[in-house]
């Protein structure tokens, strides 16, 4: 393949949806009602929507429902990389904090080796990378 983007498994893709007007009881309702089969004109007639604006909002994601990321339980939350990186700045051994934390330490040691060796361990490098919403702006500001 040439000239071919570089691929990165760990790429999260946030899919904008538009409602076109929609509320949300009543895109539960397409759904619901696409997946029963009914076409277009009837699903508009029960919403009282214009048939177009079903179609549109279905056609947006392909006929399939975009569900949003969410982040496995075996990854330490936003709150426990923040706990890593400051027992890290305190001297703390990653055993240490696996166990202050309660996860095992291979969790704790492949989230050092993700984000940065011992001395210069940052939480927020694995969130901003990912675009996390976990840490606003003015926190995201104090940890530099």
């Amino acid at each position: 393949m040439i000239n071919a983007p570089p691929t990165d498994d760990h790429v999260i893709v946030e899919a904008q949806v538009r409602d076109y007007g929609l509320s949300p009881a009543q895109q539960d309702e397409i759904w619901r009602r696409w997946r029963e089969g009914q076409s277009f004109t009837l699903i508009g007639r029960a919403l009282g929507a214009p048939m177009q604006n079903a179609r549109r909002f279905l056609h947006q994601s392909g006929g399939v429902r975009i569900t949003p990321q969410q982040r496995s339980e075996r990854h330490p939350s936003g709150s426990e990389r923040e706990e890593i990186s400051r027992g890290i700045a305190a001297g703390e051994s990653g055993r240490q904090l696996a166990r202050r934390l309660g996860r095992s330490p291979s969790t704790v040691s492949r989230e050092i080796a993700r984000n940065g060796v011992q001395d210069r361990y940052r939480a927020f490098s694995e969130l901003t990378r990912l675009g996390c919403p976990e840490v606003p702006g003015q926190a995201f500001n104090r940890m530099l």
